[in-house]
């Protein structure tokens, strides 16, 4: 009894929405085509191929629309899992593609960089929000693979600059000065998410990133 109606109510459901969306639905065809049947001319009554033709494009509708319905739905049903993920970062550490670096005002920040081949001479560079450069630091050779070094939020005269988000880029070259692909990345813990737009974006301090720019997350 159950299965019988919501399968009714279903029905129903899809033929309204198909009306709406389409202005017209299966019910609303086959009232055309049965007055069309009544008021043709019985000396000349309608090709049968193109009444078939007619319900044929009436099945191909539906199913079209059935299927836009269904694809929507799982859609909608993927957004909800990737949001659930989402949440599941807070408290977590992430690394992401990126270049910023969040400094709190008293610990020191995370400045993480991926490099190819090894360096001979290697340069961070901090700005702040202004576009100014407030750090330079040597770093002299640095090997292969991810390198991390922290920095204390302090400028190029020692001085602590306020909490906030800065961004670094990182200078690298080989021994006989060719220059050297850096590739930077954004690190901290998710202290927060925005589910707002079609991609959900994690907050770390005052650092937005999308959750398509995380790479790895590590659990506290």
């Amino acid at each position: 009894m159950v299965s019988t109606v919501t399968g009714t109510t279903d029905t129903t459901a899809t033929a309204a929405a198909m009306k709406k969306s389409l202005g017209m639905n299966k019910d609303d065809f086959m009232k055309l085509f049965i007055a069309q049947l009544q008021y043709q001319d019985p000396l000349k009554p309608q090709d049968p191929s193109a009444m078939l033709d007619q319900l044929s494009q009436l099945s191909l509708v539906e199913q079209s629309y059935n299927s836009n319905t269904a694809l929507k739905d799982l859609l909608s049903a993927q957004n909800n899992s990737i949001s659930l993920t989402a949440l599941s970062f807070i408290g977590k550490d992430v690394k992401a593609n990126g270049n910023v670096a969040t400094f709190d005002g008293t610990a020191p920040s995370s400045l993480m960089f991926n490099l190819s081949i090894p360096s001979a001479s290697t340069q961070i560079s901090i700005v702040n929000s202004a576009g100014v450069t407030v750090k330079t630091t040597d770093l002299g050779a640095s090997k292969v693979g991810d390198n991390n070094i922290l920095w204390d939020g302090r400028d190029n005269s020692g001085a602590l600059l306020p909490a906030g988000a800065y961004t670094f880029s990182v200078k690298a070259a080989s021994a006989t000065g060719i220059s050297l692909p850096a590739t930077t990345y954004t690190t901290g813990r998710i202290d927060g998410v925005n589910l707002a737009g079609s991609t959900p974006k994690l907050n770390i301090g005052g650092t937005i990133v999308s959750l398509t720019d995380v790479i790895s997350v590590k659990g506290v």
